[in-house]
């Protein structure tokens, strides 16, 4: 069974000052040629908070907080600045000013936005997770420590939606590779490639309670393909390589419902959060491959599509986050 959505009540929709800051905040909903679908995500994000509160502010920089913005709660989406570590930036500035905000606080989006710690972290607790090497930026890059693999998958250690994702099938291409990316001044993780499709457990907090919400599958018609940065975000066609659907191995949930259930106790409070999983569909094996918290909401992806599964509309969904986060905050009274 699955909850009610939480509804906010009249006197926060009419009095509280909410911010909603995001690159594409202010745009006209199209896709944006460097960042594709985010666009009309952030697009779509601000027109259902302009349904929701009456004193809604929007905002597309970080400037906005260097100084007291006058809100009561931030609603941040502003998770890729540009530079190294740039997700802690938006709840390190509420922090300073002690503005109220939606999501995880920043020591838990680092280590979340930190794949090589979010994988130490689920060993700890007995998650299934493959062996990696993280290589840091300014430090050697030894063969020594990379694991053993007939291919390896290279990516920045913060990366988002697989920008600077690479494969290899030998040690002077890994190399080159982490090297690649040390020179754009971020860390480099290596991991043998894992041939499946993705599985994606949606999470949220209700009443102070998580979640998980129905998970979803990123179905490969090739399960050796490497899903790139630009099918992501819709910059090239996608459509033949991968569908995303409603996960229906039931023989693998339960392995994999029990794994969720473990990482979402290294991130509470975080609001909600995405658990993603590598699934072999021949032998049944699930991987964990990352933790994302304040993911992507957007009606055509994984939060979206899952809210439907339980009944719920893309509004259903939004009001229920933003008011958990604002109950968890003492802004608003839910009983």
């Amino acid at each position: 069974m699955h909850p009610e959505p939480l509804r906010l009540p009249a006197s926060a929709r009419r009095d509280l000052k909410v911010l909603f800051i995001a690159k594409h905040a202010l745009s006209g909903g199209g896709l944006d040629a460097v960042d594709g679908n985010h666009s009309p995500y952030h697009h779509e994000m601000r027109v259902i908070l302009e349904g929701l509160f009456e004193r809604l502010r929007l905002a597309s920089t970080y400037d906005v907080l260097f100084d007291d913005p006058e809100v009561d709660f931030v609603f941040p989406l502003l998770n890729r600045g540009g530079f190294f570590n740039s997700e802690m930036l938006c709840p390190l500035l509420c922090n300073r000013l002690g503005i109220p905000y939606l999501g995880a606080n920043p020591i838990l989006r680092g280590i979340a936005d930190d794949k090589h710690l979010t994988k130490l972290e689920a060993r700890a607790r007995g998650v299934r997770t493959c062996d990696w090497a993280v290589y840091r930026a300014g430090a050697p890059v030894e063969r020594a420590r990379c694991p053993d693999a007939e291919r390896w998958v290279i990516k920045p250690n913060n990366s988002s939606a697989s920008w600077g994702l690479g494969d290899a099938t030998d040690w002077q291409g890994v190399e080159a590779a982490v090297l690649s990316i040390h020179a754009e001044g971020h860390d480099a993780i290596v991991e043998p490639f894992m041939s499946g499709s993705d599985v994606e457990v949606p999470v949220l907090e209700m009443h102070g309670v998580p979640h998980i919400m129905p998970p979803m599958l990123f179905r490969q018609a090739d399960p050796t393909h490497l899903r790139t940065h630009e099918e992501k975000r819709d910059l090239v066609d996608r459509s033949q390589k991968y569908e995303l659907v409603p996960f229906e191995a039931a023989d693998a949930w339960p392995q994999i419902q029990a794994m969720t259930g473990k990482l979402v106790e290294i991130f509470r409070p975080f609001d909600y959060g995405r658990f993603e999983f590598r699934f072999d569909e021949r032998t049944g094996e699930a991987n964990l491959l990352e933790v994302n918290l304040q993911c992507n909401l957007w009606s055509q992806k994984v939060y979206g599509r899952s809210a439907v599964l339980m009944g719920w509309s893309q509004e259903d969904l939004i009001e229920s986050l933003m008011a958990e986060s604002l109950r968890r905050h003492g802004l608003v009274d839910l009983r």
